[in-house]
């Protein structure tokens, strides 16, 4: 078990919106931490095998019941591991934690009936999008049509952004027994390794249960070259004060890190399916929360 830095130069690990402080004595910002992959990779390269950390991560973006700008984080990261052994891991984990806390594999959360016998469903994204969303993940013209159906905004954004939303806003729901999503489009992934046989695609899941996003995990990309051109294509169109690469996870890793694979579990949300609680303020002592306004 490690701790590694809360405040950070450059933000990274995550494709999320920081919170910003100044450090008066160096006269510097820095990002208060929005995930800490990019640190636990380091103690990889520097000859730690297994690293876990159980802390915060910061988020400047909405909140709601699934949401709130901080929340408690499991990362881990295995040596000469892949997205395959991260499912079995967290499979077997959560699975022993239902019996000893619920006494059953079936759980009541929000109105549903949560299965979680195993095994789990594994499924792949492009397979989910075409059963739930009618549209085949290659044919951009049809997933750009029925994004305008819904009303999503697809305009002037990438496809694959596009993609995205159209899965969020018609799978993500559906999926109430635990469910692992993978095989992501790869462009959506930049420090995961890309599958062999179908290279667009990376190794990567996401852990979906009672529609809710519980985990995240990849087979860990460590070819530095890849990933500095990785981080290249996913600076473009961001904010200024946002566009840093972390060159000195590059050069890390130009000293060579093993195959790895790395899991996070959002702490927070696995308390909320065990509980039962309909809201992530409900599981958190000090959630954050709205002023209120003198007319109320």
């Amino acid at each position: 078990e490690v701790e590694t830095p809360m405040m950070q130069t450059i933000p990274g690990g995550a494709a999320a919106k920081p919170f910003i402080t100044h450090h008066n004595s160096l006269d510097m910002d820095l990002f208060l931490r929005i995930a800490p992959e990019l640190f636990l990779k380091r103690l990889l390269v520097g000859g730690m095998e297994k690293v876990f950390e159980i802390n915060r991560n910061f988020r400047n973006e909405g909140l709601s019941s699934r949401h709130n700008p901080e929340f408690t984080m499991l990362e881990l990261y295995q040596a000469y591991a892949d997205y395959f052994g991260m499912m079995d891991l967290i499979e077997e984990l959560i699975s022993v934690l239902v019996k000893e806390y619920c006494e059953s594999e079936q759980v009541t959360f929000n109105a549903l009936t949560v299965d979680f016998t195993r095994p789990w469903r594994r499924a792949k994204y492009a397979e989910l999008l075409k059963e739930y969303g009618g549209c085949d993940i290659d044919d951009i013209a049809a997933v750009r049509e029925k994004a305008r159906e819904l009303g999503l905004d697809e305009a002037d954004t990438d496809d694959v952004v596009v993609i995205n939303k159209l899965f969020e806003a018609t799978v993500e729901d559906n999926l109430i027994n635990p469910t692992f999503v993978i095989d992501y489009p790869a462009a959506l992934c930049p420090l995961t390794k890309r599958r062999k046989e179908e290279p667009k695609y990376a190794e990567r899941f996401e852990l979906f249960i009672a529609g809710m996003e519980l985990a995240n995990a990849y087979t860990e990309l460590n070819d530095p070259v890849v990933q500095e051109q990785n981080f290249k294509t996913q600076l473009r169109g961001q904010e200024e004060s946002m566009a840093t690469m972390d060159t000195d996870f590059i050069t890390a890793l130009k000293y060579g890190m093993p195959p790895a694979g790395g899991l996070g579990i959002g702490i927070d949300r696995l308390v909320m399916v065990l509980s039962g609680a309909a809201s992530i303020r409900e599981v958190i002592l000090f959630p954050t929360l709205r002023n209120k306004t003198s007319k109320e």
